[in-house]
């Protein structure tokens, strides 16, 4: 048996943020001004996104955390926000975990290995520590974490599991990877904490991979190739900080350009020889870091608009919610019956560095349709 994706979970909170009341919000906090006004309401209406999940629950609420008694935002320290981190963090990680068990008919007692990633908080025993007791996990369980790799941390995550059950096969390893971004909020007119404040959003995406064979009928993910690149400059552009109000991201108007300079380069290596590359692929799950990060992909590839259905309403619904995101782009093309056996799926996702993760997919209709192709 290839090692397959046998189900995909995913969870939000359930602090529903509408955008046009986010940016009413930022855009109405003391101190500012005319021309940051400006940028808030041209960013938030420019985002492509509709609606993002909080934890800290609606937003401008009264008396909280993050809000005084008149509404208006304040700034808590890194450990008051990371306290919220470690309290919610395994709550909602677990509820995408039981989602993807259950759709790939797994038990929890047969997982042999977790893998978690996050770049949003920290505490330990960690996240791996906290599946394995709130699922019931044999404590025997090999855990492994992948920390601050940003939005590209899912592809990684998947590779090591990967890894782990092709060197051992018939092993289970259940990959969650959660991230609780609007922790890190603040009102600042700096138009890089605009762009971060209009975009992010909170959630947790599971998978089940394993190279034993299934147990149920059903569409599953034979996994292929991986690859990392760097690309040639934007280590400066895309990075993440601990500061003492917060994590602090930087993600300049540099990084769509960059990607968009070097992403066909980047997929033509993933087929070598084939002289147009993009053209091989079935379907798409292209990590929406911000509307003009898939702008810029969709055209440096000559997509249509129909290969970013997904990654558009994932972001639509949802915002970037970093690491998790692509896992929603993933459970919505393994459930497209559209798709026809063998559809080749091709997955990129963007992080720190600026490194380009990207992976490869065969959607397999079912167990039997995969055994008949052999």
């Amino acid at each position: 048996m290839r090692t397959s994706i046998l189900g995909l979970g995913t969870a939000v909170p359930d602090g529903h943020l509408s955008q046009p009341v986010v940016r009413d919000f930022f855009a109405s906090q003391p101190g500012t001004d005319r021309l940051a006004r400006r940028l808030i309401g041209s960013v938030f209406d420019h985002s492509a996104i509709d609606s993002r999940y909080s934890v800290i629950g609606e937003i401008g609420a009264q008396h909280t955390l993050f809000t005084d008694d008149d509404g208006n935002l304040l700034s808590p320290t890194t450990g008051d926000r990371n306290a919220l981190y470690r309290r919610d963090a395994p709550a909602l990680s677990a509820t995408a975990a039981r989602t993807a068990l259950a759709r790939s008919h797994v038990a929890a007692a047969d997982v042999t290995h977790v893998v978690t990633a996050s770049c949003t908080g920290f505490f330990a025993p960690g996240p791996d520590f906290r599946l394995v007791q709130d699922l019931g996990l044999e404590p025997t369980v090999e855990r492994y974490h992948i920390g601050f790799m940003g939005c590209a941390a899912a592809f990684p995550a998947l590779r090591a599991a990967t890894r782990i059950a092709d060197a051992q096969p018939g092993s289970v390893v259940l990959v969650v990877c959660t991230e609780l971004c609007s922790l890190h909020i603040r009102s600042s007119s700096d138009p890089e904490q605009i762009v971060a404040s209009a975009v992010f959003g909170d959630g947790a995406g599971a998978a089940v991979v394993s190279s034993r064979a299934p147990s149920r009928e059903g569409a599953l993910f034979e996994i292929g190739d991986f690859s990392t690149a760097i690309t040639s400059e934007g280590e400066a552009d895309m990075d993440w900080t601990i500061g003492d109000r917060g994590f602090e991201m930087r993600l300049t108007a540099e990084v769509p350009r960059i990607i968009g300079r070097e992403i066909r380069g980047v997929v033509d290596t993933m087929f070598p020889g084939v002289e147009d590359a993009a053209a091989e692929v079935d379907a798409w799950a292209v990590h929406p870091g911000g509307r003009s990060v898939l702008d810029r992909v969709q055209d440096g590839l000559s997509l249509v608009d129909s290969a970013m259905a997904d990654s558009r309403a994932v972001l639509r619904d949802y915002g970037n919610m970093s690491s998790a995101t692509i896992l929603f782009i993933l459970e919505r093309i393994l459930a497209d019956d559209a798709l026809a056996d063998g559809a080749d799926v091709v997955g990129l996702c963007f992080g720190p560095g600026l490194t380009v993760e990207t992976a490869q997919f065969t959607r397999r209709a079912s167990p039997a349709a995969d055994e008949a192709a052999r």
